[in-house]
Order: C-alpha cells, then sequence, then structure tokens
C-alpha cells in the first residue's frame, strides 16, 4: 500500500465553517492548504451550520475524543409553525400548525430539555441504522426508526423572540442535535418548528473568534496559515499535567511505564510532557508511574 503523502504537521486549526459546506470537505482544504499527512475533525457540523470546527492534524488527532466529549454551546434560531424532513429548513414541511408560543410559554418549556435528557437524533443524521447512515436510508424513502439517545443539557435559555421565532442558546455535551431540539420543542409548545439559523459558538477550548476562514485559507500563504495553529495540548486542557523524568520519557515513548514528576489522582487519565520536546503521551496515572495510552510522535 502507497504511504500517504504530506508533510508531517502536528497541531489544531479552528475554522469559522461558513453554510453550504461540509465538515468533510473543510478538513479537506485545511489538509491541501497546508500539504498535511493527516487531519480529522472533532465533531461534525451540519452542512447549513456555522462556526467553530476544530481541525486536528498529525498528532493531534490523537486528542480528537478529548475535544469530541467537551462541552460545546450553539446559537440557534428555531422557526415556528413547520415541521420538516430533516429537522431544518433544507427539508420539506411535513407538518403545520398556526399556533405561535410566547415568550413566556417558550420559558416554562426550557426546563424540561436540560438536565439528563433523552433525545431522538433526526432522521436526516449520521447515526447508524444495522450499519447503514440514517440519511443514506432517508434519502431513499426509508421510514427510519431511531432510538432515543441519553444527552447532557448544561443550559438552554431564550435570547430573542418574535411572532414566528425564537433565538436561543445552548450548552450541552457530546452527541446533541440542535435540529432535535427545535422539533421537539415546538411539538411540546404545539406549534412545530424547524432550526432556521445554527451557529457552534465554541467547543471546549476553541472559540468562534479564533476561526480562521475558509475564504483566508484559500488566499493566504502556507506559513500565515501554519502560524495560526495551536499546540497539540490545547485539547488538554481540563487534563493533570505531568513532568516525565528523563528516563521515564524514554520508556513511554516505547510504550511502557515511565517515572513521572507531579501528582494525580490514582488511575486518572493525565498528559505527559518532556520538557525538552513538549507532549509525549496520554496515560493513566499509577502512583509515580504513568501507563501511556496514546503515545505521541512529535
Amino acid at each position: 500500500m502507497a504511504r500517504k503523502k504530506g508533510r508531517e504537521i502536528s497541531g489544531w486549526l479552528v475554522v469559522d465553517k461558513p453554510a453550504g459546506v461540509t465538515s468533510t470537505a473543510v478538513v479537506g482544504k485545511v489538509r491541501w492548504a497546508l500539504d498535511a499527512k493527516k487531519a480529522g475533525h472533532a465533531g461534525t457540523l451540519d452542512p447549513d451550520a456555522t462556526g467553530v470546527l476544530a481541525v486536528a492534524l498529525g498528532e493531534a488527532t490523537k486528542t480528537v475524543p478529548y475535544i469530541t466529549d467537551a462541552l460545546k454551546a450553539y446559537d440557534f434560531t428555531v422557526n415556528w409553525g413547520d415541521e420538516t424532513t430533516t429537522d431544518d429548513a433544507s427539508g420539506e414541511v411535513v407538518r403545520s400548525s398556526d399556533a405561535r408560543p410566547d415568550a413566556e410559554a417558550i420559558r416554562a418549556a426550557l426546563p424540561g430539555f436540560t438536565g439528563d435528557i433523552l433525545q431522538v437524533p433526526p432522521a436526516f443524521s449520521a447515526v447508524k441504522v444495522e450499519g447503514e447512515r440514517a440519511y443514506d436510508l432517508a434519502r431513499e424513502g426509508e421510514a427510519v426508526e431511531l432510538a432515543a439517545r441519553p444527552l447532557w443539557v448544561e443550559e438552554l435559555s431564550l435570547t430573542e423572540t418574535t411572532p414566528d421565532t425564537a433565538r436561543l442558546m445552548m450548552v450541552c455535551g457530546k452527541g446533541g442535535y440542535v435540529r432535535s431540539i427545535a422539533r421537539d420543542l415546538g411539538r411540546a409548545l404545539g406549534c412545530l418548528g424547524h432550526v432556521a439559523h445554527l451557529r457552534r459558538i465554541w467547543s471546549g477550548p476553541f472559540d468562534a473568534e479564533q476561526g480562521v476562514t475558509l475564504d483566508r485559507i484559500d488566499r493566504e500563504a502556507q506559513d500565515w496559515l501554519e502560524s495560526q495553529l495551536l499546540p497539540l495540548e490545547v485539547a488538554l486542557e481540563d487534563m493533570p499535567a505531568l513532568r516525565a523524568t528523563p528516563e521515564g520519557a524514554v520508556r513511554i515513548r516505547n510504550g511502557n511505564p515511565g517515572q513521572v514528576t507531579g501528582t494525580a489522582e490514582f488511575g486518572e487519565t493525565v498528559w505527559v510532557s518532556d520538557p525538552a520536546t513538549g507532549p509525549i503521551c496520554i496515560g493513566r496515572y499509577m502512583g509515580g508511574l504513568v501507563h501511556p495510552d496514546r503515545v505521541f510522535n512529535l
């Protein structure tokens, strides 16, 4: 098998994704612009959504799960009156209502969508059903029955309202579908609804204000784009940081338990650095030693 071409470059690039492009396409553009050997992203955004798409390059791809699990914040607008096949404005209207909720009714309904909730993903989603993507089955006209999934919603608040719309802000954990919140909120209020606008304003440590636009990725020199990279360890800021001893660093790089300085809870997941070279692993702290789970080749 031929080796993948590209440079060995590691770090995070925060992209402010525009509407009308897939997350996969954004990753491909970043990889091409930086001539990177390896790239991935932490959390898909719908094609019509905008905002933070954190692209991991090289060894940073090993830290993607820790961003995927982090809290994320969304600013979104719900249009009342129509429920659609996709639960957003791109779908066909399947049900309509003349009812419209006032701000008081909306605020009264929001506590039912906060804390630990169960959420049924949209039929047009990447959830797999017997090995097939739900959106592929839905596009073929097949009825898709998806099971409810647990979701932690840290915050859901109303920020603006008009007779036909409501603008809300949500902070949630892994696996949240804003489109499902809009659909279920519309049903609960008896007026139906769908997402008209969706923007991810932050994801873990990454903020939309840091984001590089696709236009800049297209027109800026590679050196400038590389200067916008954030270090791999940005994704690990909520994890205890320890340092390897010189001997411990050698052992850890070879995949063996190594001695570290600093402390953490026994069995806790930590990241370890070598003062001379930077991050060397994510692993489990076992009382003066770290057992590496993911070793960085930097």
